[in-house]
């Protein structure tokens, strides 16, 4: 009996996870505390047992945990099974559907719902809620079904979904090629001065917080970015304003507007959950509270959607209430203003 294995036999293939590009500027950082503030829930002891098991890849060559990453590094994370977002499991999960035809349809998402699996989240999904309702969608390039954008956990709104490949490639052309129209309703903090602007900025994620995406001048970092704005009512101390987005960047509005110095109400990542503009007295504290209480994410909802139908050739425009949550905050805070503000103040 030969009991000589090739090494080759005792080869386990192995997945990739995560992907990472080290952002330009950069200043060098262990590989294991680099990972730490991009991998939710990532532990040091995890990160370090994956290095010396060689899962941990910088351009495509294994790394110690003790390894510094530096500008444009790619770094992979594999591990020996497939991600489990590649194992959909239908799930009975209700739609709030509001144009549906052969080809595509549109979604009212709830806050709080995450648009596909990822670390953390490999069940609840949109995509799971998707994958029951409907068979055979079209994979996207990341290979998630009838996905053809997506916004954030915590934000509400409007989605397209695409039913055939041929709507997929339509629509997503549209989005590459900032076609298509997208507007969002945003109340964030301070008194926008102007009534309208653009913010204008390369984003790329973070250098010290990898969980946030920031503003970059150089041109080299990130990618580019545009935000257009304009006031739709005022509070003295925090602002009802609508976002047309030109580009759709991974926490476009969310960074742009926290550039500027108006983060979101109640954005915990961006900082918005924080008293930034009011008074020091305790009733408004506890005025804030009951706001936050009322609203208890970012202030932000997907209200209008716009493309060219990719069947009819038709421009469709679709549009939303603003979902109860934000409305009742935005009550509280008309009424705040209008009670115990000047009108120099609002």
């Amino acid at each position: 009996m030969n009991n000589n294995i090739e090494s080759e036999d005792l080869e386990q293939e192995l997945y990739e996870h995560f992907k990472f590009e080290v952002t330009k500027g950069t200043t060098p950082l262990r590989i294991d505390k680099y990972l730490m503030g991009l991998i939710q829930n990532a532990t040091r002891n995890k990160l370090q047992i994956a290095a010396t098991e060689g899962n941990i890849l910088v351009n495509d060559l294994p790394v110690k945990s003790n390894y510094k990453v530096k500008a444009l590094d790619v770094v992979r994370v594999m591990l020996t099974h497939p991600p489990y977002e590649n194992h959909i499991i239908p799930e009975d999960i209700p739609l709030n559907i509001v144009y549906e035809d052969d080809v595509l349809l549109l979604i009212n998402k709830e806050p709080g719902m995450v648009v596909h699996p990822g670390h953390g989240n490999y069940t609840g999904t949109l995509v799971h809620a998707l994958a029951h309702h409907f068979e055979n969608l079209p994979m996207n390039s990341s290979e998630r079904p009838g996905l053809v954008h997506r916004i954030d956990k915590d934000t509400s709104g409007l989605l397209v979904i695409a039913k055939t490949e041929a709507a997929m490639t339509h629509l997503a052309k549209q989005f590459e090629a900032k076609t298509s129209e997208r507007e969002y309703v945003a109340l964030v903090w301070g008194n926008v001065i102007d009534d309208s602007g653009t913010i204008e900025g390369n984003l790329a994620r973070h250098l010290k917080d990898r969980m946030q995406m920031a503003v970059f001048a150089d041109p080299e970092i990130g990618k580019p970015a545009i935000t257009h704005y304009k006031v739709l009512e005022r509070f003295g101390y925090v602002t009802l304003i609508s976002c047309q987005l030109e580009t759709g960047r991974t926490h476009q509005i969310r960074a742009h507007l926290k550039h500027i110095g108006h983060p979101l109400f109640n954005d915990e990542r961006y900082g918005g959950h924080l008293i930034l503009k009011g008074t020091t007295f305790t009733k408004y504290k506890q005025f804030i509270d009951n706001c936050f209480k009322i609203l208890p994410r970012q202030a932000l909802h997907a209200k209008t959607l716009g493309f060219v139908h990719p069947s009819t050739g038709e421009m469709k425009r679709f549009d939303t209430e603003l979902p109860q949550d934000l409305q009742e905050c935005i009550e509280k805070w008309r009424g705040y203003s209008k009670s115990h503000l000047t009108d120099d103040e609002a």
